[in-house]
């Protein structure tokens, strides 16, 4: 009789403390997951182009990065990709690697239309070079305002020799800036079409500037994006030209890029 008594007692406190576990458990499953700050970002491409410049040699490219953004509007980063344009100068060059370091502020205004972003990167080719060889490290601000599908950005040189490039009469070329027009509009379905028109000024060099230009499009194929586009420019890629390289490249021609990228 005690038996029965004391387990039907224990059977009454377990009751309620399994149902209230069981709402706990439920609440907790019910509630949003909290979107972490950082984000990771990999992407395998045909090739590397960058301001409709080659910086593969026409080899594929493997490129990858991590991102931190606070509520408050500050975020930070850093990018990577492989890159042979520096070693295809000649030999006494090794390379292989950029490395984008970057942090700023970003913000919407009137409704979230508009936005705007403005900040510091620094573009790092961790390598060995010739002891006069001038070396690529660069740094430039940035300041872009944006509404909707369509941004203008402005990045300005502060570091003394943007890429490399020194004036045509062997100066400094800090003050080189590259002005980008850029469009990106979502199509609906997963599918969107981008577009864009740029000019890089190499300051004391005339001959280094050039503008660029690319249209693509992209989809959603639920595990990546896979992105297509065909990119053209007006750099001096002849013979003696500051876009020929070793191999006898031009390169600022124009070409397809087709790409696989993933959020993480």
């Amino acid at each position: 009789m005690q038996r029965t008594t004391l387990a039907f007692a224990i059977a009454a406190c377990l009751v309620p403390a399994v149902a209230f576990a069981e709402d706990v458990a439920s609440a907790t499953s019910a509630a949003p997951a909290v979107a972490s700050p950082f984000t990771g970002n990999v992407m395998l491409a045909s090739e590397y182009l960058y301001r409709g410049i080659a910086q593969t040699n026409g080899k594929a490219a493997i490129q990858g990065g991590v991102d931190y953004a606070h509520t408050s509007g500050f975020y930070f980063g850093a990018w990577s990709s492989n890159i042979s344009w520096l070693s295809d100068v000649g030999p006494g060059i090794s390379a292989p690697i950029e490395l984008d370091i970057y942090g700023g502020y970003k913000n919407s205004f009137a409704g979230g239309d508009w936005n705007y972003d403005f900040g510091v990167l620094t573009y790092n080719y961790p390598g060995a070079y010739p002891a006069s060889f001038v070396k690529p490290d660069t740094t430039e601000i940035y300041a872009l305002i944006g509404w909707k599908w369509l941004s203008f950005k402005y990045s300005d040189a502060v570091s003394s020799h943007i890429f490399g490039f020194t004036s045509a009469t062997g100066g400094n070329t800090r003050g080189s800036g590259y002005a980008d027009l850029s469009a990106s509009y979502d199509l609906g379905g997963g599918w969107g079409v981008n577009a864009h028109t740029g000019h890089q000024s190499i300051k004391g060099f005339g001959a280094a500037s050039y503008s660029d230009w690319k249209l693509g499009v992209t989809r959603d194929v639920g595990v990546g994006t896979v992105g297509l586009y065909y990119s053209g420019s007006n750099a001096k890629g002849g013979v003696g030209d500051p876009y020929r390289n070793a191999f006898n490249r031009d390169l600022g021609d124009g070409r397809t890029v087709i790409s696989f990228s993933k959020n993480l």
